[in-house]
């Protein structure tokens, strides 16, 4: 059974007071918290065997070398890729996308080919591809959503020609909450030789995924949305992809061998992981996706989902909603304004309460304009929220709607 109570008790955060209030934390979709388990870890290894990885011939650079390529490992059985080869840690999921618009650009975009985005895609991919495009004269286009924040697949289809070498779309959108369906995008794009980049960054914490089901050719998420560390995140990209594709920085672990006249570069995975990474945040990101699989994913699905469910039917008894985004397939995630109140004052005002929301532009200019407005709230719901926190959310907007009709 999936006991929500004791999983708090593993975040001690849940447990302040803010103004007073008790804190309701329901901006998972920009940060998760981080559970006990995970800052212990961290900690250990900062104290007791802090050095660096892949370097050194003694004790603690082999005890965090061991630790790196173990994280690696459970990154690679969680997201069930065929080898630790095809994945590459990075900082996140925006310096993900980024190495695959340099790398994967530099090897395979030529002027006129194409590149498709989604309107409802995070910024971090959008403005790569973008400037890929400006750099290679490719050309970007765009996959419509209609009202309810679902993508116009019928559109989609029309997009895609032979000219198409990559289609890069959300799995879970920031915004709307929309679960995309990334398979059908992924065998359609396959059908006329294009590759596919999904961002996975909303979608690791809330769905099972699988990259030999799914067959998308690269995946991006990052640690801080799944109960990890900030500033750790994986790409995962298939090995013959990689294989061709140059390294996009370089220095030192990515080079086998460096001669004034040549340089000759590491294998997999090592290639794309220049430099000193942030091991113990590596280790951390280990840590929280094995906290996860110990809960179970799929329960945590499952119980998100009723939650979602729940959240959506009470946020729409409240006077002057506005929802923006409500798709039949919809994960984690409400946008949402209410008549007459400026998103600021909403967000603002429920902090005063300890409701923690998001507000503003959500990384996702093109989707305020599809809507024509400045700004949106959101609220986002992770494993440990619970339906008492949505009543209290619900209330507070109750409360507001009212001040503002005086």
């Amino acid at each position: 059974m999936f006991d929500v109570n004791r999983i708090r008790k593993d975040f001690p955060i849940l447990e302040e007071e803010i103004y007073g209030k008790p804190l309701v934390y329901l901006d998972n979709g920009a940060t998760t918290q981080r559970p006990l388990q995970v800052v212990e870890r961290m900690t250990e290894y900062y104290l007791r065997y802090n050095s660096n990885v892949h370097r050194g011939v003694h004790y603690l650079s082999n005890k965090c070398t061991d630790a790196n390529e173990q994280a690696r490992e459970t990154v690679r059985e969680f997201i069930n890729a065929v080898s630790t080869d095809e994945i590459i840690f990075t900082r996140g999921t925006t310096e993900s996308i980024n190495l695959v618009a340099h790398s994967f650009g530099e090897a395979f975009i030529r002027e006129g080919d194409e590149i498709i985005v989604t309107e409802m895609e995070h910024h971090a991919n959008i403005v790569p591809w973008q400037m890929l495009c400006e750099r290679k004269k490719a050309v970007l286009k765009v996959v419509p959503f209609n009202g309810k924040g679902e993508l116009n697949m019928e559109e989609f289809g029309k997009l895609l020609n032979e000219r198409v070498k990559l289609v890069g779309v959300a799995y879970v959108s920031n915004v709307l909450g929309t679960v995309n369906p990334v398979k059908e995008i992924i065998d359609a794009a396959h059908a006329f030789g294009a590759y596919v980049l999904v961002d996975g960054a909303q979608a690791i914490q809330h769905i099972p995924v699988d990259m030999q089901a799914l067959d998308c050719d690269f995946f991006a998420f990052s640690g801080h949305k799944v109960y990890g560390p900030t500033g750790v995140g994986v790409l995962y990209g298939k090995r013959g992809l990689l294989e061709q594709m140059p390294p996009w920085q370089g220095g030192g672990e990515m080079i086998k061998e460096v001669r004034f006249e040549k340089t000759t570069y590491n294998d997999l995975p090592f290639k794309f992981e220049a430099g000193t990474p942030d091991f113990i945040g590596v280790i951390g990101l280990g840590e929280a996706l094995e906290y996860v699989k110990g809960i179970g994913l799929q329960d945590i699905a499952s119980y998100e989902h009723d939650l979602m469910n729940y959240a959506m039917e009470q946020i729409r008894t409240v006077p002057n909603i506005i929802l923006f985004g409500e798709a039949a397939e919809k994960s984690s995630v409400i946008s949402f304004g209410i008549g007459g109140i400026h998103h600021f004052d909403l967000g603002t005002l429920l902090d005063k309460m300890g409701i923690a929301i998001r507000t503003g532009q959500l990384c996702a200019e093109p989707v305020m304009q599809h809507y024509g407005v400045t700004g949106m709230a959101r609220a986002s719901i992770a494993m440990y929220n619970t339906r008492e926190e949505i009543d209290v959310f619900c209330e507070g907007l109750r409360k507001i709607e009212k001040i503002f009709k005086l």
